[in-house]
């Protein structure tokens, strides 16, 4: 669920945005074969990719009664799977923040992302700009990170100062989940970044996708819950909300960061 981004003011050349179906499962392309994001076409507001379904991670570290009250934001619009998830299912104020109109228009378009209402904002700007406006420090509950240009081979937006603005728009409760899809090397150079920024005591991770995607979770304000709390919250996730929660807990770990360079 990739989308474009630069923080170039140079001559901006966008892909051009197509979708293809597949039995019940419709794709959003940017001028590629690559996937960008996904829907199920007779359930357009569930999560079908295991790896967006990870990026509702941070589900897992906030009492559930409350999150209707909290902001979602996400970098990167794709197919708007986890915008629509956050408006529509959680009932969360939700903010996406997009660099290519043609992905908004195919979205309202092809992939049933509602306009939008009082809960509901799609922002056209460059990700790495828009975030570092002061209207949005400190008030984002869940920041989703899925910026991939059409090739999909590395993050287009990935330094630690990037990593850094990141974290100054969490609530001190807040987490970012990022999606890591590429070359190994450039996992563990991301890895490297998003510690820094956030400190390595932050930073959870799960193991990749049977396709490769890694997503990493970051906290604002580091905490190491209880199993037997994370258990009972995975619980509470999948019953009300469908999502496979209980399952994460096999494949999701806190760092220990070793890394090498």
């Amino acid at each position: 669920m990739a989308s474009s981004a630069s923080s170039s003011k140079k001559t901006l050349v966008l892909p051009e945005v197509n979708f293809s179906d597949w039995g019940d499962i419709r794709y959003l392309h940017l001028g590629t074969e690559w996937v960008q994001g996904s829907m199920k076409l007779d359930a357009p507001f569930e999560i079908e990719l295991e790896y967006v379904q990870r990026m509702m991670a941070w589900l897992l570290f906030v009492d559930g009664k409350g999150v209707g009250n909290r902001h979602a934001m996400q970098l990167g619009l794709g197919a708007a799977t986890l915008t629509k998830f956050s408006r529509k299912t959680l009932r969360m104020r939700t903010t996406a923040i997009e660099l290519n109109p043609q992905v908004v228009s195919a979205c309202r378009g092809w992939f049933k992302l509602p306009a939008d209402d009082l809960k509901l904002r799609v922002v056209i700007a460059d990700a790495a700009e828009e975030i570092r406006k002061s209207e949005w420090h400190g008030t984002v509950d869940a920041l989703q990170v899925d910026l991939y240009d059409h090739e999909a081979a590395a993050p287009v937006l990935d330094s630690e100062d990037f990593y850094a603005d990141c974290r100054a728009l969490l609530t001190e409760d807040g987490c970012m989940t990022v999606n890591l899809f590429g070359r190994s090397s450039s996992y563990e150079r991301s890895l490297e970044k998003i510690a820094a920024a956030f400190g390595a005591d932050a930073v959870w991770a799960f193991k990749p996708t049977r396709e490769g995607n890694t997503v990493v979770l970051a906290q604002r304000t580091p905490s190491r819950p209880k199993r037997e709390v994370l258990a009972e919250r995975a619980q509470t996730i999948q019953t009300r909300w469908g999502l496979p929660a209980p399952k994460w807990l096999r494949v999701f770990k806190p760092m220990t960061l070793s890394l090498t360079t």
